[in-house]
């Protein structure tokens, strides 16, 4: 049976990409957890900041250190909505994240399950627990209807 906590950290994840939306933004939310407390939430800010890296995961990684005085974040669990991309996948294994928790997989730009690969080359300096698929169907239908409203005339 899938561990409550994760659940509650993901829908945590899930209320953040709720947020995106009404930014105009993908809706991709993520929260990062120390010893079983949030001590960040963020969602998507690309166009909201102009910044292509704003990603919901680099956005959260940059509070939680700012919050704990320091880059590396090794006691820390990321849980975000979408499969992380290479760029956040390789800044979460810089952050040193000790495990990534995600909801829907992103067979077109993910980079853990998907794509590069990131932590499964040997030359990656920490390679985090990664868990795929914690409540995909909700994550995976809030993205699908998001793009769908995009497409409508």
């Amino acid at each position: 049976m899938l561990e409550r906590s994760k659940i509650s950290f993901m829908n945590l994840a899930l209320q953040e990409a709720k947020k995106a939306i009404t930014l105009g933004e993908v809706p991709v939310g993520a929260v990062l957890v120390l010893k079983g407390d949030v001590i960040a939430r963020a969602h998507n800010l690309v166009e909201q900041e102009n910044d292509p890296t704003a990603h919901a995961e680099m956005v959260v990684i940059r509070e939680g250190s700012r919050k704990l005085g320091t880059p590396r974040l090794p006691e820390c669990d990321l849980y975000v909505t979408l499969e992380p991309c290479p760029m956040c996948a390789q800044a979460l294994s810089f952050a040193r994240i000790r495990q990534v928790i995600f909801g829907a997989y992103d067979p077109k730009g993910g980079g853990i399950d998907h794509g590069p690969h990131i932590y499964a080359h040997k030359t990656a300096m920490h390679k985090p627990a990664v868990i795929g698929g914690i409540e995909e169907t909700k994550c995976k239908e809030l993205l699908k209807t998001f793009f769908q409203s995009l497409r409508v005339p």
